[in-house]
Order: C-alpha cells, then structure tokens, then sequence
C-alpha cells in the first residue's frame, strides 16, 4: 500500500481581508476622496482640504516610501543604512533636471540654458545633461542612476562582507561625500542653491491646482503600489532567505545559500524604491538642493523605521506620518524644541519601545483578545 503524498499548507494570500479592506479604503482616500474635497468642495467648508495639506501629506507620502525601503533593508534583511537619503536626493535631483529643462526661456536671463548656468558663465549644457530634456529617459534614469551606484557600492561593501555598524559608517561617509561634491558649482548641478523655480512639466503648469492633486494621486498611489510588492516580495522564499539572513547569516551560507546576492538585490531595490520617491517629491515641493543629502536626513529615514515598527511594512509607514506630522507642528509652535523631541523620541523608542508603534498596538490587541 503506498503512502498518501504529503499536504503542505496552502500558501497564505498576499493580504488578510481585513488588510485587503484597508488597502482599498486607503485608495479610495488617496485617488477619490482627496480629488474632491480640495478641487470640489469649496475652500470655506469645513470638509475642504486645503492646498497646505496637499502639500504637506504628499511630501510625507514620499517620505513613507523612502521608510518602507528602510524596512526592507533594515526591518527585514538587518543592514542599518545611514546614506538612503543620497538615493533620495539623486532620484530628486534628475527630476530636477528635466524640470529645469522645461523652463526653456522663461528664466530670468531669457536664456536656453538654467539661470545658474547663464550666472556662471557657463556657454553649453555639460555632458550629464543630454538627456534631460526628455521625460521618458527622465524616467529611466530615476531608476538608473540610484540603481547603478547602489550596485557598484553595495557590491564591494558586501562582497568585502563589510557588516554592522561598520556598514552604517561608511554608507553615512559616502552619504556625506556626495553631499560636499554637488555643493561644488563646478559640477553644473547648482550648487549650494540646487534647482528650484520650476515651471512645467510635460509642457503643464506645474503650479495649477490640477497638476498638485495629479502629483499627490500618483505619489499615494505609489506609496500603496510599492506596499503591495514590499509584502509580496517578504512573503515568498525570496523574504524568508532575507530574514534568515538577518537572524543567523553564517547558518545561511552554512545551508548551502551564498548572502551576496541578496543582500545586493535588496539593497538595490531599496535605494531605486528612494530615488522614485525622491522624483515624486522635487515637483510638490518644487526645489532640490545639497541639503537633502545630509547624514541627518538618513539618520531620520531610519528613526522613522524604528518609531513605526521595523519588520513590519506598515509600521515605517505610520512612523513616517507620526514624526513628519509632529515636526510639521512642532517646527512652528516650537522650532527650538524639535530636534530635542526628536532625539528624545529615538531613545525612547530604542529603549522601551523595540517594536515600534505598531508593535504596540498589536500587543494591545492581544491583550484584549483580539487577532495578533
């Protein structure tokens, strides 16, 4: 008599119903409700969104997803970062070209070229420039070029077996490096002042009201798109090895699975994952410069990982909203006091609060009795 074959589980489905329902309300919020309660509903009812809180939550909703790569490299795989903002900025910085491509003559100079060129005597486009007049290689190079120096970078940093705080050191090195090399106006970069005044994009006014709520659509509905493959992505083998690799990574070579791959694979998705988010912010806010590559905005990418909750997805998420939301209030009743809420905030969470808000909350729930 032979054996019946084994059963194996099935395979759990990329979302609970319950999530899937938080999913779909999230994207109805983001490309439904907002639409209407700031171009539709008018500016003195109580039910209108003003055009501050477009811009303030679109910038976090950019911000998220620079947490939610954090989450993958750090929550899931066990590499703190501290140079995740360069990946951001340089994503900014080639949207910025192609926007200051599209102010054509409408510059202060009348010129063909940016002002800042004109300024400095500059006579032609230097050589990185070629393509920034074209939005569709705009696109690809937002992917590329935080891509390709992720891989070159990552691939020595690993392949040396470079780990630990060690890693979190040089990638804040190579962060703060980049950031004295675009302040140098040589560059054709801007300078300390970067891009800013920007005028179209795609040949649209890029001040309308209509172009600000088609920006912070398609930013939510990336932040909600980049959620889905970040669980998908966790979920299959591929996300176990990542975390097998996060709790025992000589166990893992040890199981015949070399950890270079991975680790460079994640690496890059995280850092093209902030040079998108980083595209989708220069527009909203309408100036990139320098400072968006300094230590301190990494270092704040990472907080806003372990305030939400790291291995969790949702929680760098909810971290991003809590502490962006915090500092938006506090940098006006309080400017003197933010960066004392914001270290106090990091050591409270690092001492007392290991897993985050959403950690948090999930114990409340259990002990109430309800899922995990």
């Amino acid at each position: 008599m032979n054996p019946s074959p084994m059963a194996f589980p099935p395979a759990p489905g990329l979302l609970s119903r319950q999530a899937w329902t938080a999913w779909g309300l999230a994207w109805i919020a983001v490309g439904v409700l907002a639409p209407v309660l700031n171009l539709w509903v008018p500016v003195d009812s109580p039910w209108h969104l003003s055009d501050f809180a477009v811009s303030l939550i679109g910038k976090i909703m950019c911000y998220a997803i620079c947490a939610l790569a954090m989450d993958l490299i750090w929550g899931y795989t066990g590499i703190l970062s501290l140079g995740h903002g360069l990946f951001f900025a340089l994503g900014g910085y080639v949207m910025g070209m192609y926007l200051m491509r599209q102010i054509g003559q409408d510059g202060h100079y009348k010129s063909d070229l940016p002002d800042f060129m004109v300024f400095l005597d500059w006579k032609a486009l230097p050589w990185h420039w070629a393509l920034s007049d074209s939005f569709v290689a705009t696109l690809l190079l937002v992917v590329l070029v935080p891509g390709l120096i992720a891989f070159v970078f990552g691939y020595f940093a690993f392949r040396s077996r470079i780990k630990g705080v060690y890693f979190s050191i040089i990638t804040q090195a190579m962060t703060f490096a980049a950031m004295l090399l675009f302040f140098r106006n040589e560059t054709g970069l801007g300078g300390n002042n970067g891009f800013t005044d920007f005028k179209r994009i795609l040949d649209l006014p890029i001040a309308t009201p209509g172009m600000r709520m088609t920006l912070f659509v398609l930013t939510g509905l990336t932040l909600l798109g980049f959620l889905l493959f970040s669980r998908w992505l966790v979920g299959s083998k591929y996300g176990r090895v990542l975390m097998a690799i996060r709790d025992a990574e000589s166990r893992v070579m040890f199981s015949g699975y070399s950890p270079l791959p991975y680790k460079l694979s994640i690496w890059v998705i995280s850092a093209v994952m902030c040079g998108i988010a980083g595209a989708l912010y220069v527009p909203q806010v309408g100036i990139i410069n320098p400072g968006e590559m300094s230590p301190a905005n990494s270092i704040e990418i990472a907080v806003w990982a372990a305030v939400g909750g790291r291995g969790t997805l949702i929680g760098p998420i909810v971290g991003a909203f809590l502490v962006n939301g915090a500092k938006s209030w506090l940098t006006v009743t309080a400017p003197e006091f933010w960066l004392y809420f914001l270290g106090a905030l990091f050591i409270v969470v690092t001492l007392y609060l290991p897993q985050g808000v959403v950690g948090v909350w999930a114990k409340l729930r259990q002990r109430k009795g309800g899922a995990p």
